[in-house]
């Protein structure tokens, strides 16, 4: 059984005032969320900034979050850019310090084909020994690929062995997870679709919720595998406000940011052009967290 499986929290990377990164309270975070008990943690990832952060900030994560894990649990590391010889660069970095799989999205800039896109991965596998995540997420790539094209990524690129699916669209997860036939698994991309995932075949989410609820994403998983579905809806009807928000608002990495600060964990600015939350915004993170049981640090 892969050790990829269940609900993977997408860090941030927690930020001074001075929008420079916060290493000691990237590492803080780390011990927090192994402590929670979650399955495994994703870094440079969107909800991580990775657009907003240098090549050596990129390559310095890794480092440090794959030295402060230490094998404890699972670490996927995004490994996206624009180009394809930059791309297999970040895998090959994430590879070398012990990553355990390689998150990567088409290139989001230049929308490219098909072609272009089999092209980008079918590189990126044959480069690299790693497992990789293939991620399709239309709302920020630009790109939403068709079923059949990720069907054809999955089976003739070697060392893609996960899809993470983020369309919206519950059919291609149905349809990627029935046609896989062991060539890769599911993961759930969508905060609002968890739940139908699973039913459909997912083996895990993404999850950018569990930075705020480690602990609930985690039994959720796991009370879905133990067929006490009842359990699991439980919680995702409980969830399902924070998801919602952080799927509606727009701002999800300054809603996490802005919750781990609350939480009193290690949070801080987004880097900018984004800013922070408006007041309307934080009443209603504030009156959600509070919903959650969670005990706010104001």
């Amino acid at each position: 059984m892969s050790k990829i499986r269940g609900a993977f929290i997408v860090l941030i990377t927690p930020m001074t005032e001075a929008q420079e990164i916060d290493w000691s309270g990237l590492k803080n975070n780390v011990n927090y969320f192994i402590n929670q008990g979650v399955a495994g943690i994703v870094i440079n990832g969107s909800t991580g900034e990775f657009v907003s952060l240098s090549k050596e900030e990129r390559f310095q994560m890794v480092e440090v979050v794959m030295k402060e894990v230490n094998g404890r649990i699972p670490v996927i590391v995004g490994t996206a850019a624009e180009t394809t010889k930059e791309a297999i660069e970040y895998t090959k970095q994430a590879k070398a310090n012990g990553a355990d799989c390689a998150l990567v999205i088409n290139p989001y800039y230049s929308k490219p084909k098909d072609n272009e896109v089999y092209f980008h991965f079918k590189q990126i596998s044959d480069a690299v020994d790693i497992p990789i995540m293939l991620y399709n997420n239309p709302f920020t790539s630009g790109v939403n690929m068709s079923t059949e094209l990720m069907l054809e990524i999955g089976r003739d690129c070697k060392n893609v062995k996960f899809i993470k699916e983020s369309s919206g669209e519950i059919g291609k997860a149905r349809d990627l997870a029935r046609n896989a036939k062991g060539a890769f698994e599911v993961f759930c991309g969508s905060e609002e679709l968890v739940m139908e995932s699973y039913f459909v075949g997912a083996t895990g989410w993404i999850c950018v919720a569990g930075n705020v609820v480690p602990k609930l994403v985690t039994d959720m998983f796991n009370y879905f595998q133990n067929g006490e579905i009842e359990k699991a809806w439980a919680i995702n009807d409980q969830i399902l406000p924070l998801c919602k928000f952080l799927e509606g608002s727009g701002k999800y990495v300054q809603a996490i940011k802005r919750s781990m600060d609350l939480l009193g964990q290690a949070g801080g600015p987004a880097r900018h052009p984004r800013l922070g939350l408006t007041p309307e915004e934080d009443k209603i993170l504030k009156d959600i967290l509070s919903n959650l049981n969670l005990p706010i640090h104001v």
